[in-house]
């Protein structure tokens, strides 16, 4: 029992006060600390979770961990025996073979009472044994308080690490998925189109061979005829004089009523049109790749999207869902509002995006400073357009809710920065009517944002994609 005893206290310790537990609870992802700091920490939090994996807990008031409060008592009680062991009291001094029963404060060393009286310790200060045991326990404890709570940390931060690490691995497989299945697309549309203009040179082949052939035929016959007529006329010019004068006239007929046709040409265009099928060949592919090809002035970032937030596999909207999603604490993520960022910040120029929102629930779109802190009340550094009570109202630290006029219900918002003007202006994207602009002058990277309590999805407008060509 004794080596049971020696166990160090933080294995009966609750993380979050990191003393030996009382009245234990114990959650759905088994992690078990004291009722009264859970719930102290659960009303400090916006959702229950757990401390030390942030697991959501489906009960507000978990069960008691009746077999580690049981541990933790019998614990406590062994260990105060252990305080008050004979082992201890019945310790001899080296120098006298008496009891320690005193400890000298100006030496701090235990003593007996032969040793308080002699010439070493005159003058000094003397206390008994367990007081003095028991003011240095409690110093030490004091001492040995900031090393538990830092272990208590570092133990959260591995967790959220560990966390971090599992996701760094599903994020790979997804986006490698993703991209596979961007290419699979490329490789099915060129296929596609290869087998299409393979289909087309197969075509004019067949059909040039086939024009070829009749011409050919065509052309056997009349030399065949010519050569059946200049036969039989050779064979006349042997024949002896008397049977040639015979049928001389009927041979010059013969060879009269047989026309001379022009000598036989091959017709223009006879040859495959290698021109037209490889003839910017790569050019006309790419194209016609346009159709399947988008673009976008503005990607969202995953990575700083709240987690009740699901950004579409291209990156292109976004939609609020309460789910359960275990999602690391990285310092990108926003924690109090439900935002999501550009993954591109502007420094300088000027930079439009396009917004499609839908006028059912809340949501906002804006700028927001790079040193805007993700975590806590954001109270500087933004400017932004909200939907909120079927009204919209322009709001940012130096403008207030300031509602703005609208003729009808906002479909699609066009944003217009001009950072180096500082200017931040919404028009409506299908007349181009002018909403609202402020007014800034910028000092650091902004970064475009959506912000959502829509479940269905915002989404960001691919721009047209034109081919330019130059000489």
């Amino acid at each position: 029992m004794a080596s049971w005893v020696s166990r160090t206290e933080i294995d009966f310790s609750c993380q979050i006060c990191q003393d030996i537990f009382k009245n234990p609870v114990v959650l759905s992802c088994s992690h078990s600390f004291c009722k009264d700091c859970l719930q102290l920490w659960w009303t400090e939090k916006l959702i229950h979770e757990c401390p030390v994996c942030k697991r959501r807990s489906s009960r507000s008031d978990p069960p008691s961990n009746l077999v580690l409060k049981n541990l933790c008592e019998a614990f406590l009680q062994e260990l105060s025996l252990q305080e008050k062991t004979p082992a201890e009291s019945e310790a001899l001094c080296s120098l006298h073979s008496e009891k320690l029963k005193l400890f000298c404060l100006d030496h701090q060393q235990p003593a007996c009472v032969v040793c308080r009286d002699s010439k070493v310790h005159t003058n000094h200060r003397f206390r008994p044994v367990d007081e003095a045991a028991q003011d240095h326990k409690e110093e030490l404890r004091k001492t040995l308080k900031p090393l538990q709570d830092k272990l208590g940390t570092c133990n959260q931060v591995k967790v959220n690490w560990d966390q971090t690490a599992e996701h760094i691995k599903e994020q790979a497989q997804q986006t490698e998925r993703q991209i596979r299945k961007q290419f699979k697309n490329l490789y099915k549309f060129l296929q596609k189109e290869e087998e299409s203009r393979i289909t087309a040179l197969r075509k004019e082949e067949e059909q040039k061979s086939h024009m070829m052939k009749q011409r050919i035929e065509t052309l056997s016959r009349e030399i065949a005829a010519l050569s059946e007529i200049i036969k039989v006329t050779e064979k006349e010019l042997r024949a002896a004089d008397v049977s040639f004068l015979y049928n001389y006239k009927a041979a010059v007929k013969r060879v009269q009523q047989c026309p001379l046709l022009d000598d036989p040409q091959l017709a223009s265009g006879a040859l495959i049109d290698v021109a037209k099928h490889l003839g910017n060949l790569t050019f006309n592919i790419w194209n016609k790749m346009k159709g399947m090809v988008s673009y976008s002035t503005m990607i969202l970032d995953p990575n700083t999207a709240h987690p009740d937030l699901i950004v579409s596999e291209d990156l292109s909207s976004v939609m609020y869902r309460e789910v359960k999603r275990e999602l690391p604490k990285n310092p990108e993520r926003f924690v109090d509002y439900v935002t999501v960022l550009g993954s591109e910040g502007f420094n300088s120029g000027t930079h439009s995006w396009d917004v499609a929102v839908v006028n059912d629930r809340d949501w906002s779109v804006g700028v927001t400073g790079a040193s805007v802190p993700c975590k806590g009340e954001i109270l500087r550094g933004f400017s932004s357009l909200w939907f909120r009570d079927g009204k919209h109202v322009a709001y940012s630290p130096s403008v207030t809710d300031e509602v703005l006029f609208v003729e009808k219900p906002l479909q699609f918002i066009r944003m217009h920065l001009d950072w180096n003007r500082g200017t931040l202006s919404f028009f409506v994207l299908e007349t181009y009517t002018h909403i609202y602009t402020f007014t800034h002058t910028f000092t650091e990277r902004l970064f475009p944002f959506v912000s959502t309590l829509n479940p269905k999805p915002l989404t960001i407008l691919p721009v047209e994609v034109t081919t330019k060509l130059q000489r």
